[in-house]
């Protein structure tokens, strides 16, 4: 029997209701109903790289950053519809606690040093809805 990448047999198909007898709905559906946003979370990364000799977050290890939560968002499988999307930006004007990174729909900023950083930020806020206060940039922080 041939064996769908979803781990279901060729011409078989998903049951109608969980185990608890609610039905089954993807996060695209509620989202196509009105009933969500398609993502649960977006994160967006400064990447702006300044040619003037400003200071940026380009220059401060931004770029590692993004990657390094773009593949744990989606080892820890919370990339997709539902879920986590890790997208870059443009200067988002707060280059003075560069590198920067922020987390919509909350609205918490965040600076970050290291992986270690972006780990508990993937792990606490956008897997479990806590942030990361440590993390957190102050709110007088700009360019």
């Amino acid at each position: 029997m041939a064996v769908r990448r979803h781990g279901l047999a060729a011409g078989a198909h998903r049951p109608a209701l969980t185990c608890d007898g609610a039905p089954r709905v993807s996060p695209a559906a509620l989202y196509n109903l009105g009933l969500m946003s398609y993502y649960k979370h977006h994160i967006f990364f400064c990447l702006n790289q300044r040619s003037n000799g400003e200071a940026c977050c380009a220059d401060l290890g931004a770029q590692a950053g993004f990657d390094h939560c773009k593949k744990q968002v989606k080892t820890a499988g919370l990339a997709g519809a539902g879920g986590v999307r890790v997208n870059k930006a443009g200067c988002l004007d707060r280059c003075a606690g560069g590198p920067v990174a922020v987390v919509y729909p909350d609205e918490t900023w965040y600076t970050f040093v290291d992986n270690a950083d972006i780990d508990e930020i993937v792990e606490s806020h956008l897997k479990h809805g806590k942030p990361v206060e440590r993390l957190r940039l102050a709110p007088d922080v700009g360019r």
